[in-house]
């Protein structure tokens, strides 16, 4: 058995684990409330662009994007968006699973986002063509050099992490394109139509709607962004509560061994007493 003093220093140490562990987890839960509130937000700003983009064109769903005006280079692309830092769980793991099952090398290239994702990828022996860290999020969602690496493709497929609630977090992916027009459909539509019959656009219908398009991606693409963090941060806040609770389990049973390694010593050392006071009863009687 060790000594009490050794479990004592052990214990200490799992203590402060615990600690560490407990503060994890209120970070995790605040920047849950803080990114559930930015998700809000960025839906409020993307409806208030398709309100105003939908009064512009006739019929806004034929012309979502400008692919047919872009030169394409006939290739699928995969984009992952990932954590830049572990303590999260096994969700990143779970999504390089995921998109690893429907890659095909032969036709579509990878983008990463985040230093954890790009380790997953290397591991499952997947060669990304672009990395980029994940964009930050307490300010304005910066995504316009990821959105021109991948503006080239044909079709673009996003791969990210669902927050579902607080416990339960799931893999999802979405082709960007349509993923504008599914967030639409939710969106209030305005009956009032502006042609360039009646109304003067400077410098262009083409180029205004082009401006709102280009918004709608990079929001549809932030967006992704969000909810990956937020997924993320849950899914740490659930490592973290799994993690303090094992680290209290461990302590509470270094705290026993400690009780059971102190009574050894004083069961030993009262032994010893009892040896040396029977050894000199016995030195003191007479031969």
């Amino acid at each position: 058995m060790k000594r009490a003093s050794v479990i004592q220093k052990e214990t200490e140490q799992i203590s402060t684990v615990e600690d560490l562990t407990g503060v994890f987890e209120s970070i995790a839960s605040t920047q849950v409330a803080k990114i559930k509130n930015k998700v809000q937000l960025s839906k409020e700003f993307f409806d208030l662009i398709w309100q105003r983009y939908s009064t512009i064109r006739i019929d806004p769903n034929s012309r979502i994007t400008r692919r047919s005006t872009l030169k394409t280079n006939g290739r699928k692309v995969f984009v992952a968006i990932s954590s830049e830092v572990g303590l999260s769980g096994d969700i990143d793991q779970r999504l390089a699973e995921t998109m690893v099952h429907d890659y095909d090398p032969s036709t579509t290239d990878v983008i990463v986002l985040g230093s954890h994702g790009a380790s997953q990828l290397r591991q499952l022996g997947v060669h990304y063509l672009r990395y980029f860290k994940v964009p930050p999020t307490e300010g304005y969602v910066d995504v316009s050099p990821i959105i021109k690496a991948i503006s080239p493709y044909d079709k673009i497929t996003v791969y990210y992490e669902e927050y579902v609630s607080l416990g339960v977090q799931g893999i999802k992916s979405m082709d960007l394109y349509s993923s504008i027009q599914a967030m639409s459909a939710n969106s209030p539509q305005s009956d009032e139509t502006i042609t360039d019959k009646d109304t003067i656009f400077e410098p262009s219908l083409d180029a205004i709607a082009g401006v709102m398009e280009d918004a709608m991606l990079t929001l549809a693409f932030s967006q992704a962004i969000l909810e990956s963090n937020l997924a993320q941060d849950a899914s740490r806040f659930n490592a973290m509560a799994v993690a303090k609770k094992r680290a209290w389990e461990i302590e509470n049973y270094y705290k026993l061994d400690f009780h059971r390694a102190k009574r050894s010593e004083s069961d030993r050392r009262l032994r010893e007493i009892l040896i040396s006071i029977k050894r000199k009863k016995q030195s003191r009687q007479p031969k």
